[in-house]
């Protein structure tokens, strides 16, 4: 006989330390869930306090905060008669735990402690919690005052164990669980376990979506089950975006899938699954045997049905879910719209009056700038679907009042009132740079500032100027390697000065009600500051950047997609020029360029920066890797690349190393950027590293003497050849 069940999984825009707005986010959720008919409700991770707690997970406020929360919850009208899976911190014995709450009407069944913490690249959970190392076991959590008075309880169940409902069983796997060689829902299915439910804080990545819901949905294919994934949405403080993607699986097949990108603050997915299907599918005699040999769990009871039978009054109302196949975003729109939705988030919630840039009329200022009209667009498609959040924040950012009635019509509109663009010319730029800028910002709709800053540049040196009686020349000049960067940096150091000075004046100066100042964006992208290839203080230092984890060549394609995509041609012209910083002189026979500065391509750099950060290689190790791709005709991506000798490969390698070595103390000061890229350089807390490096002789010589020997073998070669043919 059929047993059908409705569950809900929630993505939720949670913001660290929120409390107010994250418990009202959670009860919307629990309301939606019970209005689509569920009786299990799944929200992301550590969901009350918010995921990006970091640091503040070892106050112990935060634990009281949380327990507060979660009393007005379960105390709720509107929150009984459905099951709820809640994510927050508690402390058990003094010891931090990140942990799932099971709830059922003003009880708790269950706190289930995280078995395995995410601890590398962006997630340092084991600072903060330790993992429950008893798996299996369960014991007595004496329960804090503030909640046990709704519950009537003193102790309940804590630890590794798994629910038993009248017809039903179901257990917690918390995101990095599932990710892990023997993950939990392998032997919680073969001791009876129906319903997996998974909450996460998985941060969105470039291309990393599909292998993550592959691997989701491999973990009911093999084991069969029904999974309940639930993630979180938005930036709730720092550099992550969680990308949401909710979803509900049976048996291998995805039956409710969310989105990845939207401005909905509260996001619920239902499913209603058959569970015999369940049975029906775990019938094999293997499974069987493995079964009675599987580790046996603490069942904790719950006298309540989760499904509904065929003889219940409401059954044909329900209707089974059919799957679905997964619809994946290409990297381009993945840039558009997780940039997008991570630059509505701080924006809104830092009350910022808008955005100002630096727009050069080069490609990286381009790219951040059509990011906020991704934006923008974004904004106006939620409000045109009714979205009344999304509105009023329009409304406040943009500085109307109240009581007003003024709804943006279009992405232009919006982007005047809300994005600030300047062109800081100068005696070294050139009339296309600025004619592209202007246009640009034409196209967009944005409040367009054009000036020049040889004056200011001029004033600066002119105070060195009285100091010494000596005055610093370009190398065009005849200037040396010292003045000819010094004189460089002046210029890009005054265009950051000037940016925040009219990013604080101009919403006064036009207008705007309660005047306010703008965040000023960056643009330097992952490859220029893994190569150091930017100024300390310049315009990359800004108060975001949301280009900073994306490398040039996906910027490239980001900026030809949306060419077509938002109807801005003018973007092909952005493609088609040479990307130059222009802080020097333009003369007949020089003009700067930002690869030959460089040293390295763009190209190159990406390869680098996966050497080091991806594969976790060293100059030796790197020197390696690229002797069997670059040096082999068989890795060769394009049969007409030219292949590099031992003695190329390794002069590039060592010129990389160098060059990141030196301007690795650059990433101490890099403005926080949206994380998008696995080798990004950030030194916040993704990728560690020292920043006074020493010269690599070792590593160096080590490379120096392998292609000595190389070149011996290869002239060896030669003559044998040589004696050969004589021979002939």
């Amino acid at each position: 006989m059929a047993h059908l069940v409705t569950l809900a999984c929630c993505s939720l825009n949670q913001w660290a330390l929120d409390f107010t707005g994250n418990s009202r986010r959670i009860k919307e959720s629990i309301v939606k869930a019970k209005a689509a008919g569920a009786s299990l409700r799944v929200g992301p991770e550590l969901e009350i306090t918010g995921y990006g707690c970091l640091d503040h997970f070892l106050e112990g406020d935060i634990f009281l905060h949380a327990w507060e929360t979660l009393a007005t919850i379960i105390d709720d009208d509107a929150c009984q008669d459905i099951v709820l899976d809640i994510g927050m911190p508690v402390r058990h014995k003094n010891v931090r735990y990140n942990c799932r709450i099971i709830c059922h009407n003003r009880r708790i069944i269950l706190i289930r402690p995280k078995l395995w913490l995410a601890n590398d690249g962006n997630y340092r959970e084991m600072r903060y919690f330790t993992p429950w190392m008893r798996p299996g076991h369960v014991e007595d959590y004496y329960l804090e005052g503030i909640v046990g008075r709704i519950t009537g309880q003193t102790e309940v169940p804590f630890g590794d164990g798994i629910i038993s409902t009248k017809d039903t069983c179901f257990a917690c796997e918390t995101c990095e669980e599932l990710f892990t060689p023997t993950a939990p829902h392998g032997p919680m299915g073969l001791d009876g376990v129906e319903i997996f439910t998974n909450s996460s804080g998985s941060h969105f990545e470039l291309r990393k979506l599909k292998t993550r819901l592959e691997l989701i949905v491999g973990a009911t294919r093999l084991s069969k089950g029904v999974y309940m994934y639930a993630n979180q949405k938005g930036c709730d403080g720092d550099r992550l975006y969680y990308d949401g993607s909710s979803m509900i699986i049976c048996n291998g097949n995805v039956l409710a899938h969310g989105s990845q990108f939207s401005l909905d603050d509260v996001e619920v997915v239902t499913a209603t699954i058959d569970l015999e299907e369940v049975r029906s599918a775990r019938s094999a005699p293997s499974r069987g045997l493995q079964s009675q040999q599987a580790q046996k769990y603490p069942r904790i009871n719950l006298n309540v049905r989760l499904s509904k039978r065929a003889d219940d009054q409401d059954y044909q109302l329900q209707g089974q879910s059919l799957p679905i196949d997964l619809q994946y975003h290409e990297p381009e729109e993945e840039i558009a719209l997780g940039g997008a939705c991570w630059l509505w988030d701080y924006l809104r919630r830092s009350h910022a009056a808008g955005f100002f840039i630096p727009l050069s009329g080069g490609i990286d200022s381009c790219a951040t700038s059509v990011m906020v009209f991704s934006m923008c667009r974004l904004v106006i498609s939620a409000i045109d679907k009714g979205n009344k959040q999304v509105l009023q924040d329009a409304r406040r950012i943009a500085g109307e009042a109240d009581d007003t009635d003024w709804v943006p019509a279009n992405p232009q509109e919006l982007m005047n009132r809300i994005f600030c663009t300047s062109y800081m010319g100068s005696q070294n730029s050139s009339s296309e740079t600025r004619t592209r800028a202007r246009d640009l910002s034409h196209d967009m709709g944005s409040y367009h500032v054009n000036i020049d800053i040889d004056s200011v540049t001029t004033a600066i040196v002119n105070v060195f100027f009285s100091w010494s009686k000596w005055m610093p020349r370009f190398k065009s000049g005849g200037g040396s390697f010292a003045e000819n960067l010094a004189l460089q940096n002046i210029q890009a150091r005054s265009r950051m000065v000037l940016a925040y000075l009219f990013a604080q004046l101009l919403p006064t100066f036009r207008g705007r009600r309660g005047g306010g100042s703008l965040l000023v964006l960056g643009s330097a992208n992952v490859d220029e500051a893994l190569r150091g290839y930017l100024t300390k203080y310049d315009c990359s230092s800004a108060d975001i950047n949301p280009i900073g984890g994306i490398s040039k060549k996906d910027l490239k394609s980001f900026i030809d997609w949306a060419a077509t995509n938002y109807d801005l041609p003018i973007l092909q012209k952005f493609l088609w020029a040479v990307p130059t910083a222009e802080l020097e002189p333009i003369t007949s026979s020089y003009v700067q360029s930002d690869e030959a500065d460089m040293g390295i391509t763009y190209a190159e750099l990406s390869t680098f920066g996966r050497l080091r950060k991806n594969d976790k290689l060293g100059p030796w190790g790197a020197y390696c890797k690229l002797l069997g791709t670059w040096g082999s005709q068989n890795s060769a991506q394009d049969p007409n690349d030219q292949l590099l000798s031992a003695r190329q490969i390794a002069h590039k390698t060592k010129f990389f190393f160098t060059k990141y070595a030196i301007n690795r103390h650059k990433m101490t000061v890099l403005t926080p950027s949206l994380h998008m890229e696995q080798y990004s350089p950030d030194d916040n807390r993704f990728d560690l590293r020292p920043f006074l490096y020493p010269g690599f002789d070792w590593q160096y010589a080590k490379i120096d003497r392998d292609v000595e020997r190389r070149e011996k073998a290869e002239k060896g070669t030669g003559k044998e050849e040589e004696e050969e043919a004589d021979v002939d």
